[in-house]
């Protein structure tokens, strides 16, 4: 595991732009295909929103080969959406994805002692979300310390989907060498979360309030801002894969793509 300079955080982000610059409609292709799986998926009552977890690792992994094989020359097909699923480690995979959902629903569930489960209800639709039910709660402070408590399943669970598929690890010693190569590398995440904060977060409000101020169209706003919110999620997926390559380096030759 290489040691880091903070600064490489932002370059992961520039990186991922690049390799969405460099195959564009292919990365489109495989990101509106994943939508389109999930919306199937979540018309299945209940079990749609847990497959959805399940199958997260698999289909980031797509992402990160489709990466991989723009290093190797390759072309990139909207079938590598599939990747992860043709994986010898596919069932490593979506024990790791189960893990995903119970990590998320033990930092949700740690809501409750923030603003009494106004959190939880509003994400599990079991009440209406505005601004009154924002004013009159913690809601807030809830969101904020679900994060707080999801922290360290991210970091442990960051590098573990490419370690299990291309370094076939076990899944908890992929979970193991995830959290600590996450942990050394402390400086340069938070220099990428700060950068995706920016990035994903303050430019995108910067654009919609000058679109605003441009046109007075809120239907327009949303127009455009569709698609940049599109772009902005491929190239957070993309950027997941230089940063596999900048802890552990570039996958073994062994670990062949399905596709090839």
């Amino acid at each position: 595991m290489n040691q880091l300079p903070a600064n490489t955080g932002w370059l992961w982000v520039k990186q991922g732009f690049g390799y969405f610059r460099r195959r564009p409609m292919e990365f489109s292709s495989m990101f509106l295909g994943y939508l389109f799986l999930m919306l199937i998926v979540g018309f299945v009552p209940i079990l749609g929103q847990i497959l959805a977890f399940v199958f997260l690792p698999l289909f980031t992994l797509a992402f990160m080969q489709a990466c991989r094989e723009i290093d190797q020359g390759k072309p990139v097909h909207p079938r590598l959406l599939l990747y992860g699923f043709r994986s010898p480690q596919a069932a490593k995979l979506m024990q790791l994805g189960v893990l995903y959902l119970v990590a998320a629903m033990v930092a949700l569930g740690s809501s409750f002692l923030i603003d009494d489960g106004v959190f939880w209800q509003a994400i599990t639709g079991q009440i209406q979300l505005n601004a009154k039910t924002v004013e009159d709660t913690n809601m807030i402070g809830a969101m904020f310390f679900s994060f707080l408590v999801y922290i360290p399943a991210l970091i442990a669970f960051w590098f573990a989907g490419p370690l299990i598929a291309w370094q076939e690890m076990p899944l908890l010693k992929a979970i193991f060498y995830s959290f600590f190569a996450s942990v050394r590398s402390w400086r340069v995440f938070v220099v990428y979360g700060l950068s995706w904060f920016v990035v994903g977060g303050l430019l995108p409000m910067f654009f919609s309030a000058l679109i605003a101020a441009i046109t007075g169209n809120p239907n327009f706003i949303i127009l455009i801002m569709m698609p940049f919110s599109m772009v902005l999620n491929i190239i957070l997926y993309c950027s997941f894969y230089p940063s596999y390559v900048s802890v552990f380096g570039q996958p073994a030759d062994n670990a062949e793509s399905t596709m090839s």
